[in-house]
């Protein structure tokens, strides 16, 4: 669990230079297991209703910033709903 939070830290700093198997964990954490993950895209289902998912895919071995900054904004939604 410490080793997500410091993972989820550094790549709240730095977006634009996240490791594609860091985004990985952090995702596996929050979402569970991708129900996708054959191909270069990772697919995660979120609890919410609208656009229920997170989708990152490797460039490189890198995950594209705006991938990125989509699970960052998920990850803080999901954790305003667990808080109240």
């Amino acid at each position: 669990m410490a080793q997500i939070k410091k993972l989820l830290t550094q790549i709240k700093n730095n977006p634009q230079d996240v490791r594609f198997v860091d985004l990985v964990k952090v995702c596996d954490h929050y979402f569970g297991e991708a129900r996708q993950k054959g191909t270069s895209h990772h697919v995660y289902q979120t609890p919410w209703q609208g656009d229920p998912r997170v989708n990152i895919q490797t460039k490189k071995g890198k995950a594209k910033t705006y991938q990125v900054k989509q699970v960052i904004a998920a990850i803080e939604k999901l954790e305003a709903q667990k808080n109240g």
